[in-house]
Parts: structure tokens; sequence; C-alpha cells
């Protein structure tokens, strides 16, 4: 029996996950899951990678690409969830802060320097055309260290997942004063390059493993009232995020849409050049396509 550390956010996204654990599928298989919830989320999850602390994380997109451009040894292994990720921006329900146009200049509470709460803060300021500066942000951490910040105005915005704070909107803790897509596929599934190197037939069965199962939830008719009674999500809620989930089901990566990502995160200000694919992914299962042409606007 093989032990294998997997980390992710103590979220609905990683439902599948859980379900695979306790319906054994893993263990028929020789591997054993020590599951690590991280509610620091994606920043925490890279740093746990570096650090030996996770074998695999089921992380952002964006925060695993930073990460690795910046000397992580590790790799991303296939996406986890094709659908974007719907990112509400949040104050405090006191707060006089109403539109988005009122944003510059204000704090963000962020939980970690390279998490998504962080660089979807660029997104946003890219979108709506003003900037963000190292000084607007503040670390909390976590949710909990989000709403102590906002509650005590050491930060006045809060971004992060909306179906997960939504409940701190409906006890009238937090307002939501808009919303920011992510504009590539939002979760994927990174291995360190230890792991990869020294068990790299377990990893390939895992993932064989992980999306079986995450077929099975999506045909599932009673997945929105298993997530209502694990998140605390609203059963309304859970039918909403549900049928805008669309799970990646397997490994293969083609190379236009990971440059394609990369040229976006380019665009916004998330790396500063472009790395090469072979740095990035686990190269088994990146796929060759076709010519890439750039989107408008990029020389």
């Amino acid at each position: 029996m093989i032990h294998v550390r997997v980390g992710g956010v103590p979220e609905h996204f990683n439902l599948a996950w859980h379900l695979a654990i306790e319906n054994g599928e893993f263990k028929r298989n020789g591997i054993h899951i020590d599951w690590v919830d991280v509610p620091g989320g994606t920043g925490a999850m890279c740093k746990a990678l570096r650090n030996d602390e996770l074998d695999i994380a089921i992380a952002l997109t964006e925060g695993v690409v930073k990460d690795i451009t910046l000397g992580s040894p590790s790799k991303i292994i296939q996406f986890y969830v094709n659908s974007p990720l719907h990112w509400g921006i949040f104050v405090n329900a006191k707060s006089d802060i109403t539109r988005i146009e009122e944003m510059p200049g204000l704090k963000y509470a962020i939980s970690r320097y390279g998490s998504g709460s962080h660089l979807m803060s660029y997104v946003n300021a890219s979108n709506h055309n003003f900037t963000v500066k190292h000084e607007d942000f503040v670390l909390v951490q976590d949710i909990n260290g989000a709403r102590k910040a906002l509650a005590e105005n050491e930060a006045q915005l809060f971004l992060w997942e909306k179906y997960t704070t939504k409940p701190f909107v409906d006890n009238g803790e937090f307002r939501m004063i808009g919303e920011c897509s992510t504009p590539w596929p939002c979760f994927v599934v990174a291995a360190s390059d230890r792991f990869i190197e020294t068990h790299e037939s377990a990893l390939r069965l895992i993932m064989q493993i992980m999306n079986s199962s995450c077929v099975s939830l999506k045909k599932n008719t009673n997945a929105p009232e298993l997530i209502v009674q694990r998140y605390d999500i609203k059963y309304n809620d859970a039918v909403s995020w549900f049928r805008e989930l669309e799970y990646a089901y397997q490994p293969e990566m083609e190379e236009a849409d990971l440059r394609l990502i990369l040229w976006r995160l380019l665009k916004f200000k998330i790396i500063d050049s472009l790395p090469d694919l072979h740095t990035l992914i686990y190269e088994r299962h990146l796929e060759p396509t076709g010519s890439f042409i750039p989107e408008e606007g990029f020389q």
C-alpha cells in the first residue's frame, strides 16, 4: 500500500475525491490517500508542494503556473475543472462601497501572495482598466482571516469563490458588489517532481480513479443534496453551481489550449514571460496540436 498526500481546499469542488476515498476506490488499487484540507488555498498548497508536505495538490490554474515559473519543482498533471471559477467581490455588509468603480486605492484581503485571491485581483483590475499595487494587499491566511480584516477595516475587499462565500452574505456579514470569472479552466492537478519520478505508475492510476469519480458524480442526480449536506450551501445555490460545473474527465491537455492560457496569464501580468510548456506539464499528457495563433492584441 502506497501512501499519497493529497491536498485541496475544503470546498465542494473536491467532493469527487472524497467520494472515491470513502468508496474505497483507491484502496482497492493499493493506494491510501492521506487527504489534507488546505483552507489557505492555492498559495498554501504550492508552498506545501515545494516543502515536500504534499505529493499532489488540486489547485487554481493561475497560481500553479505562477509558482512553477518561479522555480517550484512540480508539474501540472492535468486539468481538474474545465469550467471557469466564478469569484465574488465582497465587502463588509456595513461598508459604504457599492460599485466596482470604487475599488481603486482600497485594500484587498488575500490568503497569500500567489494565491487566487491575490492573482484574481489583477484580472479584475485589468478587466476594469485600473491597477493594483503590492501595498494594496493585506495577508489574512484564509476566509476567516478575511472576515476579521473586513470587519475591522484592515482591508475593504475580498475575492473568493462565490458559492463558498455566499453563506456569509446570507448571514449579513458580507455583501457582494460584483463578480470576476477566470478566463481559463479553473483547477489543475499538480504533483511534485519527486513524486512523479518515484511513483509515476501510481500517479497515473490515481488520475484514472479520480476522473472516473468525476464522471460518476456528474451523473448523480442527488449531487446537489450531497453538496448541501457537506458544505453548508443552500440547495438552489448547489443546483446552480453543479449545473455550471464541468470536470475535465481526461488527462490529455492540448498544446494550443495551454498556450492560450499562458497568453492570457501574461496579458493579466500574472506571469512575466511565456515559459516552455515542458517546464510546466507532465509530458505524457501533453497532446501536440496545430499552430497556435495568439489572441487579438498580442504582439
